[in-house]
């Protein structure tokens, strides 16, 4: 048994409402606290469970469960990061990342940025920027190991979020035979 640290962002009715609350706590997430930042609510957990994935997966099944409406739709930490993120979350300067990332420095073939390949704000996908670390500096860290399943969470909970709002028929079950054929890969 591990202890695993994250935080749910949610959507739909309100969960800090005193009968939110009880029934949260009824359904085993007495783990959680719960608030919100600009109008997104969010639950920061300390959960021991056997791997971050049973911690993930019964946080959000708790959630749902006990306030009707309320779906998890982010796990963070998030994976999209900016160069100041992959040094606070490495450990190392902001200067030695941007060296990383301009070739000056290590192996090279840093991952390309997701967005914003021109601009000072580049961001890149915290799930390969992990893999670039792990792979091609050696360095070990909790959270490298994490990226790609956090990083795979966070594209099904889109996918499911996205789903909702697709009106046409057609694409809604384009969408369903491609997430079933890809299960079907890794089932």
């Amino acid at each position: 048994m591990g202890t695993y640290e994250f935080t749910l962002i949610l959507e739909g009715p309100d969960v800090l409402g005193d009968e939110a609350v009880d029934a949260l706590f009824e359904s085993g997430c007495g783990d959680a606290t719960f608030g919100e930042v600009d109008g997104s609510q969010y639950a920061d957990f300390t959960r021991r469970a056997r791997s971050l994935a049973d911690a993930i997966g019964s946080a959000k099944r708790a959630i749902e469960s006990a306030v009707p409406g309320v779906r998890v739709i982010r796990v963070e930490p998030e994976d999209l990061v900016t160069a100041a993120d992959i040094a606070d979350r490495t450990g190392r300067t902001r200067e030695s990342v941007r060296l990383l990332i301009a070739g000056e420095r290590g192996p090279g073939r840093f991952p390309p940025p997701i967005s914003h390949l021109r601009s000072r704000g580049r961001i890149w996908k915290w799930a390969d920027v992990a893999r670039w670390f792990l792979t091609e500096l050696g360095e070990e860290h909790p959270s490298f190991k994490e990226a790609d399943f956090i990083s795979a969470l966070n594209g099904a909970l889109e996918v499911r979020r996205m789903a909702d709002r697709i009106e046409r028929a057609s694409e809604r079950e384009e969408v369903a035979r491609l997430v079933r054929e890809d299960a079907a890969l890794y089932g």
